[in-house]
């Protein structure tokens, strides 16, 4: 366990005001969740990057352990807040926080451990202040080596992994696959008369995932693979690939597993294919800004979370902490909105209901309805996108909930 010294906070009191009221009001009508927060602390290793503390946020208290806590269970959020991720971790930390406010409850106290100097010491802190569950981390390194300390604790995990390999045994991620994306958007455009598929994929273990993910697609929609081919990066990897993937013969759809900038060499040599092809992308299209701009590109179908309840939660954060969240940010928040519902049926001082976690009506939050599949891995209800000159417009709504 690491010797440094820990500067805990103190949990919001009950009430806050008129403003409070407002937005909590408002996050209950857009999720449809009663729930119970807490506000984090933090352990810093260097001046704290999140914004001053304000009337509704947790204060500091002199450092040293926490105090002991007969009326919340301790939950702890593993990310960096210090080195090159510092960054993104605050971001989640930060959503995480805001998760915590607009619910205003008080069943659960939530404490930050950063990362960066080592995910073990900072589980190990997290286990000795008595957490009953652990959110993150963000590295599937990370995840590796804080998964077997929290096993033995008998403490689950779930992370912001997207790296299947780590999942399992305790370990739940609510990282976005590549193959959830990637099945969707397949099963579309065959229910759409595709029945000949081709792929591009990176030289990269992104680029494995997504042909294993683009076979198994194929094969579970009944449909024909006519081949993958692989590229290295650089201008001319892409159109390669495009050219040998049209000698095996032509194909209704084809997927270009990475992003824009690096595939759109390849578009022109796809799309002289008699029918022209459907061009396919992956979920890491989602997060590209003015996608349209490229006239190739348009027309190309991918699967993602709808933006829909997210741009009001970008909105909220904004308004709160002076500036934009991560994408990836929005996964702290609804970690929290599940622990918080979770949180009624947790007896204070016991252990974590870690079976609540697989109900298979799902949980809902701002990236829409999710659920864990037996593997850990968060099951996500996706829509398809169509990209155009503007943008992108839903071609395919994602469900609401998985009855």
């Amino acid at each position: 366990m690491a010797s440094a010294a820990l500067r805990p906070q103190a949990c919001p009191e009950r009430g806050g005001g008129v403003a409070r009221a407002v937005r909590a009001a408002a996050l209950l009508a857009m999720i449809g969740a009663a729930l119970a927060g807490c506000v984090p602390r933090q352990r810093p290793v260097a001046p704290p990057i999140a914004p001053p503390v304000q009337e509704e946020e947790a204060r500091p208290l002199p450092p040293g352990r926490l105090p002991a806590d007969e009326t919340r269970n301790r939950v702890a959020v593993l990310v960096p807040l210090t080195g090159g991720n510092a960054a993104l971790g605050q971001s989640i930390l930060n959503a995480a926080n805001l998760a915590l406010l607009d619910t205003g409850g008080q069943r659960i106290r939530i404490t930050a451990y950063d990362t960066a100097a080592g995910a073990v010491p900072a589980v190990n802190d997290a286990l000795a202040e008595g957490n009953g569950l652990i959110l993150g981390p963000l590295l599937a390194e990370d995840v590796r080596a804080v998964a077997p300390v929290a096993r033995h604790a008998g403490v689950p995990v779930i992370a912001f992994s997207n790296d299947v390999s780590v999942a399992g045994d305790g370990v739940y991620l609510m990282g976005f696959t590549p193959a959830q994306s990637i099945q969707r958007v397949v099963a579309y455009a065959h229910a759409q008369g595709a029945s000949r598929f081709g792929a591009l994929v990176p030289t990269n273990v992104y680029g494995e995932r997504a042909a294993r993910a683009m076979n198994q697609a194929v094969e579970g929609a009944g449909a024909r693979l006519v081949g993958i081919q692989t590229f290295d990066p650089g201008p001319n990897g892409a159109r390669a690939a495009a050219v040998r993937l049209a000698a095996q013969g032509p194909t209704d759809a084809v997927l270009l597993a990475d992003v824009p900038r690096m595939v759109l060499p390849a578009a022109p040599i796809v799309r002289q294919g008699s029918p022209q092809p459907r061009l396919l992308a992956t979920e890491r299209w989602a997060t590209e800004s003015n996608i349209g701009a490229s006239v190739g590109l348009r027309g190309t179908w991918f699967a993602a979370p709808s933006d829909g309840l997210y741009n009001q939660f970008r909105t909220r954060y904004r308004a709160r902490y002076n500036g934009a969240p991560y994408r990836l940010a929005s996964m702290g928040y609804d970690a929290v909105l599940l622990v918080v519902r979770v949180a009624a049926d947790w007896p204070i001082g016991r252990a974590f209901p870690a079976r609540a976690l697989r109900d298979p009506g799902g949980f809902t939050g701002v990236d829409g309805a999710f659920r864990f599949g037996r593997d850990g891995v968060a099951e996500r209800a996706l829509e398809v996108r169509e990209v155009n000159a503007t943008g992108t417009t839903t071609v395919s709504p994602a469900p609401r909930n998985f009855n």
